[in-house]
Order: structure tokens, then sequence, then C-alpha cells
């Protein structure tokens, strides 16, 4: 095992090192779900830490904070995102977020239970700059800083797989890339579905379907993007599959560095979309497919359709902002006025250049992310009241299930379509149905 190079988060060559603990390498969400932009967040954050606790002559006090740039650690992860609301959101999310840390070696187990992902974390501007500060539990300090056992993960690598599943798979064989054995440990499948997840156990897949929907893509995607190559392997009882294992390999010519995608994921376009009720995971294979350019574009037709009070409520975001990168998008226009007779023409109006609806859906995500403010805010018996009001309301549309009872019981209210019903609901009360219509543009449209 190499030692940490001298890496910083800015300005090097070399590549952006991790020696992550063994104890530290599977993470199962307990509490609630773990986002791919939040799992790179944190690994990036894990790799500034050490290399900052590694040349301390003794561990820091217990009050001590890391911190750093903010759009540095996104522009690590591979995001474009320096939005200040979006990075709240993935570092609050790991703030509050219990896991359970796991090692891979046979017999280990869990190492710690219940541990939060961060101990406090702040952001704040200094010269124009947004700053993250952070800090970690004392069991993690102590792991980061002197590891007995490692991994290497490499942040550029990981930048590179666009899937919670490929992540996750990854950094448990790069555990293995040295070993004279050549395989991971031997698991049950019920293990392996919850290390390779992002969500809490009880939403856990069968095997079979998991396979399907996942893992075949994530060994795709490592074998493609990096220094690995790796191979499923299935062990049977009877005709059940019971446990699985991967074998893992070094390729034999080493994989020539690529240069980073021309539009990295954007942070705030995942935001964005889970604001109106879309999973990040979902909505990366719409980018996949059909480039962030043109899922960008159709977010913004969505969010202005999911804003009119005079259509049909939208039931299922995702098929719908499917079927418009799929079928193309017209807007909703108003009944056209039947034209004037021929006996009496009149010289039709002369109508002020209309705006362009990047405009529109500029101002609406700002007055939505200015309202979403104002709810965190709020005390948590007030917040309350806008939850249960959220909950009648998707309850009365047919869109309220189980995901969403089940976060509004943890306490998860301000993500995705629960956390937009909750901003809606607040907004409509307190400011009116009107709070979402930007008078200026609304007037210059009427021609006033």
């Amino acid at each position: 095992m190499s030692a940490l190079k001298n890496t910083q988060i800015t300005g090097s060559e070399e590549p952006l090192e991790l020696r992550k603990p063994h104890e530290m390498i599977v993470m199962m969400p307990r509490s609630a779900r773990v986002t791919l932009t939040g799992r790179r967040i944190y690994t990036a954050l894990l790799q500034i830490a050490q290399t900052r606790l590694v040349p301390m002559p003794t561990m820091p006090a217990a009050d001590f904070m890391f911190e750093a740039p903010l759009a540095a650690v996104l522009r690590t992860t591979g995001s474009s995102g320096s939005e200040r609301t979006a990075a709240k959101r993935y570092l609050l999310e790991m703030r509050s977020l219990e896991v359970d840390w796991e090692s891979t070696a046979p017999g280990d187990g869990v190492k710690w239970r219940g541990f939060s992902m961060l101990s406090e974390v702040a952001l704040e501007v200094r010269r124009g700059e947004n700053w993250v500060s952070w800090s970690y539990p004392p069991t993690i300090m102590s792991a980061l800083r002197e590891p007995q056992r490692w991994a290497t993960i490499d942040l550029e690598v990981l930048g590179k797989l666009g899937s919670y599943t490929a992540v996750a798979l990854y950094e448990i064989c790069v555990r293995y890339r040295d070993n004279p054995s050549g395989v991971t440990s031997r698991k049950p499948v019920a293990w392996w579905v919850d290390a390779l997840s992002n969500g809490p156990g009880p939403e856990r897949r069968e095997w079979r379907k998991f396979k399907n929907e996942r893992v075949k893509d994530a060994v795709l995607e490592i074998n493609t993007e990096t220094e690995l190559e790796i191979e499923l392997i299935e062990h049977k009882q009877g005709r059940t599959i019971n446990e699985v294992q991967f074998a893992v390999r070094k390729k034999r010519v080493a994989v020539l560095p690529q240069p980073a995608a021309a539009e990295p994921v954007d942070a705030n376009l995942i935001f964005r979309a889970e604001t109106l009720g879309i999973r990040e995971i979902k909505l990366e294979g719409l980018i996949k497919e059909f480039g962030d350019d043109r899922v960008r574009e159709q977010i913004a037709v969505l969010e202005r359709r999911a804003a009119s009070k005079n259509l049909r409520s939208i039931e299922n975001a995702f098929s719908y902002l499917r079927s418009l990168l799929r079928n193309g998008s017209e807007e909703v226009e108003p009944p056209a006025i039947a034209p004037a007779s021929p006996s009496v023409q009149e010289e039709p109006p002369t109508r002020p250049a209309q705006p362009l609806a990047s405009d529109k859906s500029s101002w609406l995500r700002e007055r939505i992310e200015v309202m979403k403010q104002e709810v965190a805010a709020l005390d948590a018996t007030t917040l309350q009241k806008w939850v249960n009001q959220a909950l009648q309301d998707l309850a009365r549309k047919g869109a309220l299930n189980a995901v969403i009872s089940r976060r509004a019981a943890q306490g998860d209210v301000l993500h995705g379509l629960l956390g937009s019903a909750v901003i809606y609901a607040y907004a409509d009360a307190t400011y009116g149905p009107d709070w979402k219509v930007d008078r200026q543009l609304f007037d210059l449209e009427a021609g006033k």
C-alpha cells in the first residue's frame, strides 16, 4: 500500500486519493436514502480531512472543524453545480443520516452501528465565496487519521461512475485489487443488496430484480471506466442463488486518462428534479439517454406546467418528463380568440417581445428557493401543520403512497414530492396563489 500522496483539493496534477479504512468501505443507510452526489461529496470531505489530519502531530480537539471552498468540493465530485442551496441539501443529508459501517473482511460484521456521517456542518460566505466547514464523530476521526487497513480510492475514478451501485461496488472491489485470491468475500444475497443500495433495509429488492436493474449495469460501468475488471459469481443452494461474490483483477493495460465530461452532472439540476418529485437515479437515466441540455430544457417546461393552477395536476412527474423528452414539448396556450369578420378589418395590436421561457423558469426556481428557506426556518409545530396539509393535498390528488408516508414519519419532509407539496401548501396559504407569478413578466406579456 502506498503512502497518501500529498494532494490538495485544488491545484494538483496528482490523483486525489483517499486511504479509506476497511471498516468504512460498506455503508448501509438506516434512517434515509443516500444520493449518489451525497456519497461523492462525503468521499471528497474524507479525502480533504485525511490530507490535513496525517501531518498533525496529535489528534485535534473534539470541536475541530475542517474547511474548504464549496465550489472546489463540488468540482471534485464531478459536479458543475456551485449553487449554495443545492449543496446545502446534500450536506444536511449527511448531518442527519445514520448508517451502519461494515468491513468487507470475512467475519468482521458491522463495526459501527448508528453513526451519523457528520457531527456538524456549516456553510458561510467568505469574500464572496461559499465555504463549507464540517466535523466527524471521534471514532471516524481516529480511523481516518490512523487506518490499520485501508483501500486506496481514486476520487477521479469515482467521478466517472454514474450510479450509486457502481460507486459502492467499485469501493468494495478496490479492497481486493491486490488480493492474491482475486475474489471478494462470499456474502448472502441480502447483504449485497443492502451494501449496494442507497436506501434503508425495508426497501430491499429481491436479488434477481436488483441484479438485473442495478448490478449488471454497475459491473459494465466499472469494467469500462476504471482500472478494474470484475465478474459476478453466484453460488446456489439447490436451485436458489443464496450467496454472491465478485472476481476482481487489474486490467493488463492501464486505462489511459480520459478528460472529464464536457457537461458534468449539475447538482442544481438534480435538486430541481427532486423538487418536482423525480428521484436522482431516474433523472440520471434520462440524462444518459437524452443529454444534459435536453433534460434541462424539458425540466423548465415541466416546472412551468406544474406551476399552472389552471391545468390538471401531474400525478407522475417522471413519466411526464420522459414523454416530453421522447415526443417533444408543446407549450399550453390559451384558446385562440375568434377572428373578426372580414368586413371589419382591424390592425392587430402590436405585441411586446415575448420574454424567454428561461426567464420565467429561472424566476420561479428562485421563488421556490425563497419559499423553501422560509419553510426550513419554521419551528417544528408550525412546520408539522404544513406537512399535514401537504399530506391531505397529496391524498386528495391520489399521489400519497407508502414512501411519502414513511418520509413524513421520519421527518424527511423537505425533499422529493412531499417537500414540493409542503412548500406549495405554505406559499399558497401565506402569499396567495399568485406567489409564483412574476408580475413584471405577466404585465409585459399582457402588453401593460
